[in-house]
């Protein structure tokens, strides 16, 4: 029995064919009309419903180009299911280079929207009852905010076992078993029994090559778990996966940040991806002259997922995001693992074309 064609958007897109969409959102007093960019490839044989989302803070345009780069890619020509990529959620934000929308609001605690409520509600409404709610299993694609970067790494719901599944599909060295905000996208699929992955990777407004790279890695790794794209043709043909292209996955359920003990010229001690101990130093902070330095001390055994790239900071401010780990050796294994598979680059069979990598 031939699939039916997929409604969105007021859209029909016919089994096989993809499709640019445009999502009209509330305008402002410019009297400039906004949408909200979506693209649909609709396939040709049964299989999930996918979305993912980028730039819902719109400073966070690492995953703009993680969704340029999955479009690309030769297997979604023969995709099961359909995928529904959004690159832009935040257009607003995006157009501002800034995290928030016009009213000051997160547009990720503001699920699941009104459409009589304020802007953020209306854009968390529209995105959700158009794109969220088609779906079975989302991809949420972050950076960090406020001039920090983040380690790659996935949060998720790991008590949910499809969840905890895909999110060792992904590959990212450490999946953390996140707690849940209100109002975010997340909390919102969540009680909409979609199966969501965050992924965090990089800095807001900046290009992280590393980071995008283990984004397109990372979502066709997931497709290829969901069946909606074939697997790679060399391990069809050696029966196995390279070891290589099987990294290691740490799961954590905890993290905590390390703050300024003081205000002052922050010196990093410790790269991102750093395996660190309790009492060891990871920065120095010290006046504009030099003098009262004051030392930034671990307070933990684990990894540096995040952290602030300020030198200049203020008594408070969050430096370090710590990943806690019994063991943080085997996460550091796998970090070097990760950094060595994406250094090395992705499979050129999945591309058209050498410069889309």
């Amino acid at each position: 029995m031939p699939r039916t064609s997929f409604e969105i958007c007021g859209e029909t897109i016919a089994p096989g064919t993809r499709a640019t969409l445009s999502l009209p959102l509330p305008s402002q007093s410019s009297y400039t009309p906004l949408s909200m960019p979506v693209h649909v490839v609709h396939g040709k044989k049964d299989g999930p419903v996918v979305f993912i989302s980028a730039a819902i803070h719109g400073d966070e345009i690492n995953g703009i180009e993680v969704i340029r780069r999955v479009l690309h890619i030769k297997a979604i020509s023969r995709l099961r299911g359909t995928l529904i990529c959004v690159p832009i959620v935040n257009v607003y934000g995006f157009f501002n280079h800034t995290r928030y929308l016009p009213d000051g609001r997160d547009l990720n605690r503001s699920f699941p929207g009104s459409k009589s409520g304020s802007l953020a509600a209306r854009v968390a409404k529209i995105f959700a009852s158009e794109i969220v709610d088609k779906c079975s299993y989302g991809i949420d694609l972050h950076t960090g905010s406020n001039h920090r970067i983040n380690l790659p790494h996935i949060r998720a719901n790991l008590e949910n076992p499809e969840c905890a599944r895909l999110a060792k599909a992904f590959g990212a060295p450490v999946a953390i078993d996140a707690n849940l905000r209100d109002g975010s996208l997340r909390q919102y699929a969540m009680e909409k029994g979609l199966s969501m992955l965050l992924y965090e990777a990089g800095e807001g407004l900046r290009f992280d090559n590393l980071s995008i790279r283990a984004g397109v890695r990372g979502i066709t790794n997931v497709l290829r778990a969901l069946e909606m794209i074939p697997n790679r043709k060399t391990a069809e043909k050696s029966g196995a996966s390279k070891s290589a292209d099987k990294p290691q996955v740490i799961e954590t359920r905890s993290s905590q940040w390390v703050r300024a003990p003081q205000a002052g010229l922050m010196r990093i001690e410790v790269p991102l991806g750093s395996r660190v101990e309790p009492n060891q130093i990871v920065g120095r902070i010290a006046d504009s002259i030099g003098e009262n330095e004051t030392l930034v001390e671990s307070p933990v055994t684990g990894i540096i997922i995040g952290r602030n790239n300020l030198p200049v900071v203020n008594e408070g401010d969050a430096l370090f995001h710590i990943a806690l780990f019994d063991d943080s050796n085997d996460v550091k294994k796998a970090i070097d693992n990760f950094q060595d598979l994406h250094i090395e680059g992705l499979d050129p069979n999945d591309y058209p074309d050498s410069h889309v990598i």
